[in-house]
């Protein structure tokens, strides 16, 4: 599966709608961005079974604001609709495909179990 954009209009109903989702936060003229794009894509193929979207800060200024991006690129990953990770910066191939999988083997109900103690 390709990515899919990510707008303020289903971004919401996108995290909880769907087990995991992987977003990118991006512009246009941001070089790092632009390096990282055919990685995610890529990433987006290998992972058919999870969801690959992305958000083009400059078209979606509130939503990037709402979500507290500061610097782009900015990976986030969302299980069960709670955010799981985020991390800014360009990730090489290796690195995307180690958080792919720690976010795929996280236990996102003993996590809020545990912070409800």
């Amino acid at each position: 599966m390709s990515t899919i954009d990510l707008s303020a209009g289903n971004f919401e109903q996108t995290v909880l709608d769907n087990e995991i989702v992987f977003v990118d936060f991006w512009a246009s003229w941001c070089g790092p961005c632009r390096n990282f794009a055919p990685i995610y894509e890529a990433a987006a193929e290998e992972h058919g079974d999870l969801v690959f979207g992305s958000v083009n800060t400059e078209e979606e200024q509130q939503l990037a604001a709402a979500a507290q991006v500061t610097s782009i690129p900015t990976l986030m990953a969302f299980k069960k609709g709670a955010l799981v990770f985020s991390q800014a910066g360009a990730l090489p191939a290796p690195a995307l495909a180690q958080v792919i999988a720690a976010v795929r083997d996280f236990d996102v109900d003993a996590a809020q179990a545990a912070g409800t103690d």
